[in-house]
């Protein structure tokens, strides 16, 4: 564990609550040596205008009049655009994803009322398939805005973030509800102020964990892509422009020459996304591992050195980040005052109001929330009339046939993303070489390789229920790697270098550092990965391509069928049954195994 020193005057406490004390006079000011603007500046802010160019690009198009048949274009130059487009979708739900983890994610871990509601809400909003989002989220906001492509532009970013939110969120939540005790007291002892407790230690605590989760949020927005920038409702149809489409007409179309070449423009996007953001972050993250001393072989970035050497960049952050932070801290400062002992009467008085108005206001919020809960039962039960109890008792068997394929997807990938994950963890060289590797094949999306995968599969023993779990564990097994990734990463080097020092023996070293090391973070993949198997469900029991459909018996195949139907009644059914048995999973199995995490498997 990393020593903390624990300020002795009220000047150093000040400064280290990012207070505006005046510094020790013993102290110089600390002269940073100015930088000159070089060939790398240049680059970075060719860099920024090609970015800007591209937001300017897609506004327009945001604010064109609302065209939803258009024609997909298979041509290889439309590639860069079409790319463009997609990765400006997949930056804004991502953007979307963070904000919504920060906020979802601290409430539920510090709040304990909180955390009886918002907890089962995740395992609920996870275990509900992008396609049962897609009908109100599309309507709802095609409605809002009718006259211009607005609306599809933001329904394609809220499936997206569907598809990338919760195993971010979970992360986020598993890191705070974890942290050392020494840090907690610590953070006590030194009074720090709630919005700097999370930016001074669960953000920090929690950043390896959230790059790498982040990854496998991108990897399964590059998953549902093309479901997100088709969208299919009964007989209306909505496109966007962009790679998801692209393959989508692509495969569908039989051609295999537009298939092949779509597919190298995400694999070359990908890698640049790695090269240029994934591996800077990984290696700028590596400061927050909790150790007593650093490994010599620790991840590193070019990019990340360039940054750090750029005058530009040291510009930007000394004269416009710095002061704009200062002035954040300033205002959150007076939002939350230190706690004082002694008080007078009218400041008793003062919180007693305040407390009245905060009261009310959360009287009319809970009134209207109550409101909007009980016209959705009533709206739901409408469209449930409609299911028969025969249509129930099919439904449920269905819940079990695709609950079999969940299964085994599961245990598949299990067996082989432990080693392979603990071996890349533990590792930085090849953890350098094989993220990038990892990130390529995670993020294919395997819904454009599945036409070739049942061509290949259908003739054996199990036909499409043989594909559809391969499919399945195409989309999910990524969870669970990344998150093992992540939690070897994080194991403090102090305990690896004891290990070698009283020479353990192998099995000893996975039983008593590896395997607990890792657990809490297994539990998260684990259960994130049980819920996109189950949402991978509605694309791999039921897959139309080249003008036909192929489906098998399951809970994911009625759901999809029922949403290309427009059966709205069904689709409601199928998804709420779905919902059930993953919270109910989650309730008996993944709740227990969170609990002894926090119990046995908490570093401290």
């Amino acid at each position: 564990m990393a020593q903390v020193y624990i300020p002795e005057s009220v000047q150093e406490r000040e400064q280290l609550q990012g207070g505006s004390s005046t510094p020790r006079q013993n102290r110089p000011p600390r002269e940073e040596p100015r930088k000159r603007l070089g060939f790398i500046d240049l680059g970075i802010a060719l860099v920024l205008i090609a970015t800007v160019s591209l937001i300017i690009v897609a506004a327009s198009r945001w604010t064109a009049p609302l065209n939803p048949a258009i024609q997909i274009n298979l041509s290889p130059t439309v590639l860069p655009v079409y790319a463009g487009y997609s990765f400006l979708r997949m930056l804004l739900a991502y953007i979307l994803s963070l904000i919504f983890t920060f906020i979802y994610g601290h409430i539920a871990a510090t709040n304990k009322r909180a955390n009886t509601v918002m907890v089962p809400l995740l395992d609920i909003l996870q275990s509900i398939p992008i396609l049962s989002f897609l009908p109100g989220v599309v309507l709802a906001l095609v409605g809002l805005f009718p006259h211009a492509n607005i609306g599809l532009e933001l329904a394609s970013v809220v499936l997206i973030f569907t598809s990338q939110a919760w195993n971010m969120t979970f992360s986020y939540y598993h890191s705070a509800r974890t942290l050392p005790k020494d840090l907690k007291e610590f953070s006590s002892i030194a009074r720090l102020r709630p919005w700097q407790r999370f930016f001074k230690l669960e953000v920090p605590a929690s950043m390896i964990g959230l790059i790498w989760n982040s990854m496998m949020s991108w990897a399964g927005g590059w998953f549902f892509l093309m479901a997100s920038e088709q969208l299919v409702l009964g007989s209306r149809s909505f496109q966007l422009p962009g790679l998801g489409s692209y393959l989508q007409t692509a495969a569908n179309k039989g051609n295999a020459l537009a298939l092949i070449l779509g597919l190298i423009t995400l694999i070359a996007l990908i890698i640049l996304m790695d090269f240029f953001f994934w591996r800077p972050l990984v290696a700028w993250a590596d400061r927050f591992k909790l150790e007593m001393n650093s490994e010599g072989d620790a991840p590193t970035s070019p990019v990340l050195n360039i940054l750090r050497r750029s005058a530009l960049v040291g510009a930007l952050n000394q004269r416009l980040f710095r002061p704009i932070g200062s002035v954040i801290a300033g205002i959150l400062n007076r939002l939350q005052p230190l706690q004082v002992a002694t008080g007078l009467a009218s400041t008793d008085k003062e919180g007693q109001r305040r407390f009245t108005v905060g009261g009310l206001l959360k009287i009319v919020l809970l009134a209207a929330l109550l409101v909007g809960v009980l016209a959705g039962l009533w709206f739901m039960l409408l469209l449930l009339r409609n299911v028969s109890f025969a249509m129930w008792g099919q439904l449920v068997l269905a819940a079990g046939a695709t609950f079999l394929r969940t299964l085994i997807a599961l245990l598949v990938g299990l067996a082989w993303t432990i080693p392979v994950g603990v071996a890349i963890g533990l590792s930085p060289k090849w953890s350098r070489r094989l993220q990038p590797v990892v990130q390529v094949v995670a993020s294919i999306p395997a819904t454009a390789l599945f036409p070739i995968l049942l061509v290949a599969l259908v003739g054996l023993p199990g036909g499409l229920s043989l594909a559809a779990i391969l499919l399945m564990l195409l989309g999910t097994q990524w969870y669970m790697l990344f998150n093992i990734i992540a939690g070897a990463m994080s194991i403090p080097s102090d305990l690896k270098e004891a290990t070698t020092i009283y020479h353990v023996t192998r099995w000893r070293r996975w039983r008593t550092l590896i395997l607990p090391a890792i657990f809490p973070y297994l539990v998260t993949g684990m259960l994130t990965a049980s819920g996109g198997a189950w949402n991978a469900s509605v694309v791999s029991e039921y897959v139309t391509f080249n003008g036909k459909t192929v489906s098998t018996f399951g809970l994911g195949s009625v759901i999809a069928a029922s949403g290309a139907d427009g059966n709205f009644s069904l689709l409601l059914a199928g998804t709420l049954l779905m919902a059930a048995v993953v919270i109910l999973i989650n309730r008996l199995l993944w709740k227990r195994l969170y609990g002894l995490t926090e119990r046995r498997y908490t570093l401290g």
